[in-house]
C-alpha cells in the first residue's frame, strides 16, 4: 500500500499542532496529500434539552452563543492549518494529482463520528494528537471512532515533533492486529533506517515467534534485528522500555470491549499513556 493521502482531524488543541507537524513529515517523505479536517457541529444540538418554562429568546441566545463558539474553533483549527502548513512547505492542492507532497483544508458541518468514518476510510493514514491521560472526550473519542470504525491505519503523534519512522519498533505477537499493523506499516518499513521486531513473551516463545516475523520481513526486502522480552513486569512497560530510542512503534491495537466504547488492552493503552514516541496501531 502506497501512501498517498492522510486525513488529520483539528479541533484547535495544542496537541494537534504535534499531529499536524508529524502528518506533513510523513506527506515529504511519501510525497502524500495532507488533509485538514474540522467538524463544526450543528448549533441547535449542542444546547441542552429545555422544559417549557424556557423562552424562546433564551433558547435562541444559547444558539447564538454556541455558534459564536463554534465559529471561533473553526477559525484557531483553520489558522493553526494554514501556519503548520506554510512552515512545512506544503502547496494546497484541491484536486488529485500525482505530484509532490500537498495539503488541503475540509470543514464540514454534523456529527463529528460520522465525518470520520466517511472520510477516514478514504484515507491511507489517519494521524491524531496524543491523547492526555484523564481524556474522557474530544482526542479519547477520535482515537476510538478512527481505530475501530475505519479500517484504517491511525498514526497517533508523539509528545514532540521529531523524525518519524527512521528507527521503527515492530510489537508482534502474532495476532492478527500485528498482522493488520504490520502489512499497514510496509511503506515505513521499506523507508526505515532501522527495525526491530520485538516479542513480551518468555525468551523462548518469543524468539520463536521472531524468527518468523523476520522471516517474512526479509522476503519483503526488509533486514531487521530481534529483540525477545521476558515480560516480569506490565508488558506494556517492558515494551516501552524496549523501544526507547525508536521513532515509531507499530503495533495492534486490541479492546477489551465490543462496544462503541472500546476500552483498549492494557499494552495499548500503557502505550499510548506513558511512551513518548509516535504509534502506528492497527485494529
Amino acid at each position: 500500500m502506497n501512501i498517498r493521502k492522510i486525513l488529520v482531524p483539528i479541533e484547535d488543541a495544542e496537541h494537534e499542532r504535534i499531529a499536524l507537524r508529524t502528518a506533513f513529515a510523513v506527506a515529504r517523505t511519501f510525497g502524500a496529500h495532507v488533509e485538514g479536517l474540522h467538524v463544526r457541529i450543528e448549533a441547535a444540538e449542542t444546547v441542552p434539552f429545555v422544559g417549557e418554562g424556557m423562552s424562546g429568546a433564551v433558547v435562541q441566545e444559547l444558539i447564538d452563543l454556541s455558534e459564536r463558539e463554534s465559529a471561533a474553533r473553526a477559525s484557531g483549527a483553520r489558522e493553526m492549518f494554514v501556519r503548520e502548513q506554510h512552515e512545512a512547505g506544503m502547496p494546497t492542492v484541491a484536486a488529485p494529482n500525482a505530484g509532490g507532497p500537498s495539503a488541503a483544508w475540509i470543514e464540514r458541518s454534523g456529527r463529528e463520528d460520522e465525518a470520520l468514518v466517511h472520510l477516514g476510510r478514504l484515507s491511507d493514514l489517519i494521524v491524531i494528537g496524543r491523547p492526555a491521560p484523564g481524556d474522557t472526550s474530544g482526542t479519547r473519542m477520535t482515537l476510538s471512532v478512527t481505530l475501530f470504525e475505519t479500517g484504517r491505519p491511525v498514526l497517533v503523534a508523539g509528545h514532540e515533533a521529531y523524525s518519524v519512522g527512521k528507527k521503527i519498533v515492530v510489537a508482534w505477537n502474532g495476532s492478527a492486529e500485528a498482522a493488520r499493523a504490520v502489512a499497514a506499516a510496509m511503506p515505513f518499513l521499506h523507508a526505515a533506517e532501522q527495525v526491530t521486531a520485538v516479542s513480551v513473551q518468555e525468551e523462548s516463545a518469543g524468539r520463536a515467534t521472531l524468527d518468523d516475523i523476520a522471516d517474512y520481513l526479509t522476503w519483503h526486502g526488509i533486514a531487521s534485528a530481534r529483540f525477545a522480552v521476558a515480560p516480569h513486569g506490565a508488558a506494556g512497560q517492558a515494551l516501552a522500555d524496549a523501544a526507547a530510542g525508536a521513532d515509531l512503534v507499530v503495533m495492534g491495537g486490541y479492546s477489551h470491549s465490543r462496544l462503541r466504547e472500546l476500552i483498549l488492552g492494557g499494552v495499548t493503552r500503557y502505550m499510548l499513556e506513558k511512551a513518548a514516541m509516535p504509534l502506528l496501531i492497527v485494529h
